[in-house]
């Protein structure tokens, strides 16, 4: 089985070369750069399968090479924050990323989030679908309408007044796991580990941000937000 290819944008020599030997002990095939430019070209030479990128990198920051290779694909990205309270972190998830990891960071953490989000990301595009089809109380029910929305399960497509609407895996499962039971409140922690596969507690904010992303692609009215408790899909 081929190695998972890991690009990885950090322009801290020390912490670069620590942490590149660290993934590749744990089995995973890694390109480092230490700026932006160079990683968006290595990520255009090499296609990875995710990518860590560290949001104060020279050339191009990190959060504008988040956006530009979300431009191009939707391979899963985390961003590096060296703050929990950061701006950066919110603009890094604005920007199209699926999770990010305060430094300084447990070695042993980073490689349990990249797993996460590569399970996620198999499951969401895997041939069989299974982890997230909607559960349906009729198993051969695979299209979903709401309103003028439609999600269609089986092929992994949503649809919107007859258009197709382009989701990055992340959001794709956040939608299916809405759908999953429309009308009723999911709690943030919920939606953390259902969506995210956090076994711990997790930061909030990644679900608001992709929400708000999810959002602006399916209406804004069409999840609402139920103060204090989470949110829902309405039917």
């Amino acid at each position: 089985m081929a190695e998972t290819h890991v690009l990885f944008v950090e322009d801290d020599d020390v912490i670069r070369e620590a942490t590149q030997l660290a993934l590749e002990r744990d089995g995973f095939e890694v390109t480092a750069m230490p700026d932006g430019l160079a990683g968006l070209e290595a990520f255009r030479a090499n296609r990875p399968d995710i990518a860590l990128l560290d949001v104060m990198v020279p050339g191009l920051d990190g959060v504008s090479l988040c956006r530009r290779i979300r431009d191009e694909s939707t391979v899963p990205v985390i961003m590096l924050s060296a703050r929990a309270d950061s701006i950066d972190v919110v603009l890094g998830l604005e920007a199209g990323a699926d999770d990010y990891v305060t430094k300084p960071f447990d070695g042993a953490v980073l490689v349990a989030r990249i797993r996460a989000v590569l399970r996620r990301f198999g499951h969401a595009s895997g041939p069989d679908g299974a982890a997230v089809r909607a559960e349906a109380d009729d198993p051969a029910e695979t299209l979903l309408r709401f309103g003028d929305l439609e999600v269609d399960t089986e092929g992994m497509e949503v649809r919107k007044g007859g258009e197709n609407v382009a989701l990055t895996p992340t959001e794709m499962r956040l939608l299916l796991e809405f759908s999953h039971a429309p009308g009723t409140v999911l709690s943030r922690d919920r939606l953390l580990e259902r969506v995210w596969d956090y076994g711990w507690g997790g930061d909030t904010r990644v679900v608001d941000v992709h929400v708000q992303r999810l959002r602006g692609k399916i209406g804004q009215d069409r999840i609402e937000t139920v103060r204090g408790f989470g949110y829902k899909l309405r039917g």
